[in-house]
């Protein structure tokens, strides 16, 4: 009686020390799902020969994103702060400036519904035939099944031909080059019951005294969860 006694009671705490490990690992495992995640992510560049002789080259460099759960506190919401910058180059007699259009392509397996939209700030300086910008904003996609959809950094607004609001998610540079940074621009993403990828992407259109042209720099893709 006593023997049985005894194993019953060390049966008793073998199966509270393994309850209280599986509870310990569960919070950490928690912890670390909900804890940010810093992705370097590689430089890149390409170059391409317009018809008429000119260069172009777009390089991105210092790109990274911070991943982290949204303040929706459910598997349906992602949060990611992105951050780079990017150049381009014009070589050639013939060139006469452009636009630089950066963005992220951002894409789900499954939607359970949710709202677009999108803001940012931003902010240019002009010197010479060098345009420099940076943008910080914030905004949040909706993504349907199987879909991918386009998230633009930068939001300019300007008075159209008519005099109504225009807007272009692409800044114009002048002469032979300009530059973009991007820093903690956020992402969110609602509505997505699946894994989440996104990837940059930085369009130029250059144009010379003979062609207009877009050539496209693509980024790394990574995971936001």
């Amino acid at each position: 009686m006593n023997a049985s006694k005894t194993g019953l009671r060390r049966g008793l705490q073998i199966a509270s020390v393994g309850a209280a490990a599986a509870v310990a690992v569960g919070f950490f495992s928690v912890g670390a799902a909900n804890a940010d995640t810093l992705v370097p992510l590689p430089d890149g560049s390409i170059t391409q020969t317009l018809v008429d002789g000119t260069v172009v080259k777009i390089t991105r460099m210092g790109e990274s994103a911070n991943v982290s759960g949204s303040m929706g506190a459910t598997p349906l919401h992602r949060n990611v702060w992105v951050s780079g910058s990017a150049k381009v180059e014009l070589i050639g007699p013939n060139a006469d400036g452009g636009r630089i259009e950066p963005g992220y392509v951002v894409g789900c397996q499954l939607t359970l519904g949710g709202k677009a939209g999108a803001e940012s700030g931003i902010g240019s300086n002009y010197a010479g035939d060098k345009t420099t910008q940076s943008a910080k904003g914030s905004g949040s996609v909706s993504i349907g099944p199987g879909q991918a959809v386009n998230y633009r950094l930068l939001d300019l607004e300007k008075a159209d031909d008519f005099g109504g609001e225009s807007h272009s998610g692409a800044n114009g540079f002048k002469g032979n080059g300009g530059s973009v940074t991007w820093a903690d621009s956020t992402i969110g993403v609602s509505g997505c019951a699946g894994y989440a990828q996104a990837r940059n992407y930085v369009k130029v259109t250059a144009n010379t005294k003979n062609v207009s042209s877009t050539v496209t720099l693509w980024g790394q893709p990574f995971s936001i969860g």
